[in-house]
């Protein structure tokens, strides 16, 4: 069974975007560089060459990719989440119980996880042991510094 992408309606939206970019532009683009380099001469000596064909194997890479998490999307609708309880596409607010500092992060899918940006997969071990957790809960997850404990102070769709 393939895995199933679940994704914001926003994050849709930028992939489909994305992929007409690719199959249009891009693609136009890349053929263009492969052209400019056959004509170079010897195509066994030609670095240009070579480099515009990698240029295009990556271009299809992501092109198959995007259509992979397209086909297997899975809507997260926010309207359709309970109030109050920690699920896909809510941004929590955290109290590191050893620490004491509070954290916020967005919980949402992997596609979309971005930890830099306090962006959080559900598919994490963070992501997963607060789903489904409400405000005053505690949970803790393994971690490579060890356990960690947190409690849940805000949840906000």
């Amino acid at each position: 069974m393939a895995k199933k992408y679940k994704i914001t309606s926003s994050m849709l939206k930028e992939l489909e975007d994305e992929l007409i970019y690719l199959k249009t532009i891009r693609e136009k683009e890349v053929a263009e560089q492969i052209k400019e380099a056959r004509s170079f001469g010897d195509l066994s000596e030609n670095s240009e060459y070579d480099e515009a064909k990698n240029e295009q194997a990556k271009l299809y890479g992501r092109i198959a990719e995007i259509e992979g998490i397209l086909q297997h999307a899975e809507i997260i609708e926010e309207n359709d989440q309970k109030a109050g309880i920690v699920s896909l596409g809510c941004t929590i607010r955290v109290k590191d119980a050893e620490t004491g500092d509070i954290e916020i992060y967005a919980i949402v899918g992997s596609q979309e996880a971005d930890p830099g940006m306090s962006r959080i997969s559900d598919d994490s071990p963070f992501g997963k042991a607060c789903l489904g957790k409400t405000i005053g809960d505690t949970f803790e997850f393994e971690a490579p510094a060890g356990i960690i404990r947190y409690e849940i102070l805000g949840v906000e769709k």
